[in-house]
Order: structure tokens, then C-alpha cells, then sequence
């Protein structure tokens, strides 16, 4: 049972080592990197390669860790039991099994994905420690115990948001994925776009690259917006010499919505683009 990418995804070899370690471990696969760098996805892609089925926890600021065991709900017992309900005799109609326990108890091995584990309050990792170490845990209210046969294969994203507790990054097998090199995302967009014209490629690369580049630019883009930048480019039929006459040093770049987010780095091109049409200016 190893991964070796998929023909939708484009897997480095390291990446590759990193998701077949931790296969092997059992540990959770921790993966950081630039948001867009395809972390989600990764989780998607593994399940689709082993023929597993997919369980996605995504993680809010408001998410607890108990979330993802089960969730008592006292307060529907209590009205149910107040309206004479005879469903009211027994507790399990009232706890909502979590993403851990779908996993744990699923009947084919999954992988389970907690998506963007950072976004959550500071001691949520630290809440998960004993049940992803032990992949097993406790329901106080009926006295059983879930516990999975097979350890499930976990992968878990995080954009730096936060830093995670040492005693936790102790239980994963770390991964950070780098932001492609222009090899890769060559391969990339030819996954995406199978047939499109290599100099239109070469020359969006060259600008997409050139934005990235750019000092003082608040949120680089990342390789879904360059996607969608190239899906943009096509469907608008594009002309070629459009790129060609770009320079993205001084100019905006065409259709710059797709790959710039927010106002500060599009008043930054307006005034590199202005400065290149000043008398003088090389």
C-alpha cells in the first residue's frame, strides 16, 4: 500500500516519502506550506490512490476537540423526556458520533483529513493527543469504549497560523510542502490543462513567477490561483502577444484579479507601473 501521486495530482518524491512514512508509522501526517499549495487535496488524492474511503474533519476557530469524538445533546433528552417521548430510555439516541469515531469504526480503512488544524484554539491539539495516540476513547455517558481495529491513516493541514504544541508535533510525521519550483508546476499545469500551448505557458509562467517576486507584496499567489488564472486566460481567448508585451515589473498583469488579492498589492503594481512611465525610467 504505497502512493506514488495520482494522475490528477502531481506528488514530489519527498511528498511522496513523507505520505508513505507515515502510512507505514501510523502516525498522523502533519503538512504545512503556503495556503494553495494542494494540502487539502493531498488528503483526497491518498484516499483515491489506496481506494479508501475519504472522512474530512474541517476545523473552525469555534471547533472543539470533543467535536470530533461525539456530542451529547442533554437538551433534547430533557424536552424529549418532558413530552413523554420513549426514545427518551435510551441515551445513544442523544450522542452524535464525530469524525474520530466515523473513522475509527468505519468498516474499510480510511483516511481521515483535519483540515487546517491551526485555525482552532490554541489547546485544541493538546485536547486530541491521547485519542490520536491511542486512536481510541471513552463515552462517559454508556460506558463504552471506541477504539479502532486498524489504525486510520490521518492527515492533518496547517497554515501557520498558530504554532502546535511540541507534545503534539511529536505524535506526526512532518511534512512542509514547498512552494513548487517551475519544473513542477509545469507538470502541474499540464495535468490541468493537457494540449495547452507551451509558449503560453512558458510566457504566464514568467509573469506568474515575476509577481511572486515582486518586494512588498502582501499574499503571494498560489498555485490554485495560478490555475485560475490560466483557465480565465483561455476561456477569454487571450491573445497571445497580450503576455507577450506584459512585463509584470511595471505593468498589472491582464485578468490580475484571479492571481491579486487585496488592494494593497494592486495599488503596489498601479505604482510600479507608473513609475516605468515616467520620462527616464528604464
Amino acid at each position: 500500500m504505497r502512493f506514488e501521486g495520482t494522475s490528477n495530482y502531481v506528488a514530489t518524491d519527498d511528498l511522496k516519502v513523507a505520505v508513505n512514512a507515515a502510512a507505514m508509522l501510523r502516525r498522523p501526517l502533519l503538512v504545512k506550506g503556503e495556503p494553495g499549495t494542494g494540502k487539502t487535496v493531498l488528503a483526497e488524492e491518498i484516499a483515491k490512490a489506496l481506494n479508501a474511503p475519504l472522512i474530512t474533519w474541517h476545523i473552525k476557530s469555534s471547533t472543539k476537540a470533543q467535536q470530533g469524538l461525539y456530542e451529547y445533546d442533554a437538551v433534547a433528552r430533557l424536552r424529549d423526556g418532558q413530552l413523554g417521548e420513549e426514545r427518551v430510555h435510551d441515551i445513544r439516541n442523544y450522542i452524535k458520533k464525530g469524525k474520530l469515531w466515523e473513522a475509527f469504526t468505519a468498516p474499510e480503512l480510511p483516511v481521515l483529513l483535519i483540515d487546517e488544524i491551526d485555525k482552532a484554539d490554541i489547546e485544541f491539539p493538546n485536547d486530541l493527543l491521547q485519542e490520536l495516540d491511542r486512536m481510541a476513547f471513552d463515552v462517559y455517558e454508556t460506558g463504552e469504549r471506541i477504539a479502532a481495529v486498524d489504525r486510520p491513516i490521518v492527515v492533518i493541514t496547517s497554515n501557520n497560523e498558530k504554532e502546535l504544541p511540541d507534545a503534539f508535533l511529536r505524535r506526526c510525521f512532518f511534512h512542509y510542502i514547498k512552494f513548487p519550483e517551475r519544473d513542477t508546476m509545469q507538470a502541474i499545469i499540464d495535468v490541468h490543462f493537457p494540449g495547452i500551448q507551451k509558449i503560453l505557458i512558458s510566457r504566464a509562467l514568467d509573469i506568474f513567477y515575476q509577481v511572486r517576486d515582486v518586494p512588498g507584496l502582501k499574499k503571494k499567489p498560489s498555485t490554485s490561483e495560478l490555475l485560475d488564472w490560466l483557465k480565465l486566460l483561455l476561456a477569454e481567448d487571450m491573445p497571445l502577444d497580450v503576455l507577450q508585451n506584459a512585463d509584470s515589473k511595471n505593468a498589472i498583469p491582464p485578468l490580475h484579479g484571479a492571481l491579486l488579492k487585496n488592494e494593497q498589492d494592486i495599488m503596489l503594481f498601479e505604482r510600479l507601473a507608473f513609475m516605468a512611465r515616467r520620462p527616464g525610467a528604464n
